[in-house]
């Protein structure tokens, strides 16, 4: 039996890419126990995170992709904690357009797990929204964190730069929309949903986006 939970923390700020700006509310994520937590999308307010991690040690920074609303309050809580940042090197050319001189301090991969409070998080590989973009599964919650790669809904946004829908596409019905029906969602903004809400509409998100 776990003593791992889940906590989330909606921070405000801008999003910010290709010459325009947007007010955004941000879901982040802090899995762990009382003594040790991952905080997955460090955005916008590093007090505030730092604040509900609280005493706990901070394994990892994960960033489910560079999108600056993402990892904004990355390197502030990175120093405030002595946390590493962790980035798939695909999002590097988007990490640098809101980071150009602090670079991330490990790698993602497809496959790796990252441990805390005993519980595995499985990093997957799901690029189109970002060519980096990750989400982290972790069967033991029966939970998928899932950024802004799928949301209530439907897919996350593949009109702007370094972004392509045929490719987000493939990373939801090969990647996530595999995992079981019950998982939970819980996406990188508003609210959580779960697989087997999402998976009937793949048909649909494709002929949308044709």
């Amino acid at each position: 039996m776990t003593t791992a939970r889940i906590d989330r923390l909606t921070t405000s700020g801008t999003f910010s890419l290709d010459g325009g700006t947007w007010d955004v509310d941000n879901n982040v994520w802090i899995v762990g126990d009382d003594h040790e937590a991952v905080v997955i999308d460090a955005a916008h307010d590093a007090d505030a995170i730092a604040a509900a991690v609280g005493g706990r040690r901070l394994l990892a920074i994960v960033s489910t992709h560079a999108h600056n609303d993402h990892v904004d309050a990355a390197p502030a809580l990175a120093d405030a904690t002595g946390a590493p940042i962790l980035l798939h090197p695909d999002d590097l050319p988007l990490w640098r357009q809101t980071h150009p001189d602090r670079a991330p301090d490990g790698e993602l991969a497809d496959g790796q797990v990252i441990t805390v409070a005993g519980v595995e998080l499985t990093v997957l590989h799901t690029p189109g929204h970002a060519p980096g973009a990750v989400c982290l599964h972790a069967p033991a919650l029966d939970t998928v964190f899932t950024g802004d790669t799928l949301f209530a809904g439907g897919p996350g946004a593949t009109g702007r730069s370094f972004s392509d829908f045929p490719t987000i596409i493939d990373s939801l019905r090969d990647r996530l929309l595999t995992l079981p029906a019950h998982t939970v969602v819980r996406t990188g903004h508003g609210d959580s949903t779960t697989i087997g809400d999402e998976a009937p509409h793949l048909a649909e998100w494709i002929a949308r986006g044709h």
